[in-house]
């Protein structure tokens, strides 16, 4: 049976659903105990508003938008602060966090060794100029998301189950609907337990003077996974073992060009099937038929579409808890 490093994820990890008011707002977190948001990514439910992000290391003020390549956007009045248990919004007349009367999700996680989360900040060299950037994770990242701030630029993502014998020569593209493509993603080499090793030949990830964002993350048992798996293009779909009874879960079909992201929460499905997804490539509004089920140990698909389940095809994902599989003291979780 799996134990886990972490036996309260939302410590470290919460979705939280809440309704928009155009006006000044303090949005609490659900959870049994308090968590501070380091980084907070926010989607209107029912509008095609942009998804928004924001992050403690830039600046709760400092907007970029997952489906889009834009630079970075500084809007007062839209996530204007992190809070002990959550954050506030402001009176914003562009309302991509708070528009009037609609239904968001917000995605927040803390910024922790322990929950294997780092927000690194870094200035381009020039794509002629490899250079390392630190992290603290003490481990190996096996997921990584770049975004360059002061240029337009696209997402760049690395996975460790990139189907490639050499993974940093292989990347996705958060804001794109593409698969996966070879020598582009601006990495030198794998990433360490201690750098990113950041590449020549790109400057969505390297262009001089430029200033960037990384977010990367680490399997933390019990907590987070990062994997891949391949479909069956059947109902009866893939299982996925996790170890925990998933929160949240991400999937990009890396094989096939033409497939969304897609998205899913433990707060917008509250039981199975879990068919609300969100296309974190797109502004498109909440949509279903994208049948899975969050089960006490990992998620199985319940859906022969392309974009989460195509024949024989690899899919990457990243999930977070709701609670491990078995907590450190031996007592397995309940199922949904």
């Amino acid at each position: 049976m799996a134990y886990t490093a972490i036996d309260n994820p939302e410590l470290y990890f919460q979705a939280k659903l809440y309704t928009g008011s155009g006006g000044t707002q303090s949005i609490t977190l659900d959870g049994s105990e308090d968590m501070q948001p380091d980084f907070v990514w926010i989607k209107s439910r029912a509008d095609t508003n942009p998804h928004t992000v924001v992050d403690a290391v830039r600046g709760a003020t400092k907007i970029i938008w997952t489906n889009v390549n834009s630079i970075e956007g500084t809007y007062a009045d839209e996530v204007t602060s992190f809070d002990s248990d959550g954050f506030t919004l402001g009176a914003s007349s562009n309302a991509y966090a708070n528009e009037n009367t609609e239904t968001h999700v917000a995605w927040c996680w803390k910024e922790s060794v322990t929950a294997g989360f780092d927000i690194i900040a870094y200035t381009g060299q020039g794509i002629d100029t490899a250079f390392d950037v630190s992290h603290n994770l003490s481990a190996v990242p096996d997921w990584i998301m770049i975004k360059a701030r002061s240029t337009d630029q696209a997402w760049r993502v690395y996975h460790k189950n990139m189907t490639t014998a050499d993974p940093y020569s292989t990347r996705m593209v958060l804001s794109e609907d593409g698969g996966e493509t070879s020598n582009a993603l601006g990495l030198d080499a794998d990433p360490t337990s201690s750098v990113i090793n950041i590449g020549t030949g790109t400057g969505c990830t390297n262009a001089s003077g430029a200033t960037f964002i990384c977010y990367a993350w680490t399997d933390i048992q019990g907590f987070s996974k990062f994997g891949s798996y391949t479909g069956n293009g059947n109902a009866d779909g893939t299982f996925i073992y996790t170890g925990f009874k998933p929160a949240f879960f991400i999937t990009k079909n890396a094989t096939d060009a033409g497939d969304n992201w897609i998205l899913w929460d433990n707060k917008r499905d509250t039981f199975n099937l879990t068919d609300n997804g969100l296309a974190p490539n797109s502004s498109e509004a909440e949509f279903t038929d994208c049948d899975i089920d969050f089960v006490s140990n990992g998620i199985k698909i319940r859906n022969s579409t392309g974009r989460h389940n195509g024949t024989g095809d690899t899919h990457i994902y990243m999930a977070f808890a709701e609670a491990p599989f078995v907590n450190s003291n031996g007592v397995p979780c309940n199922a949904r």
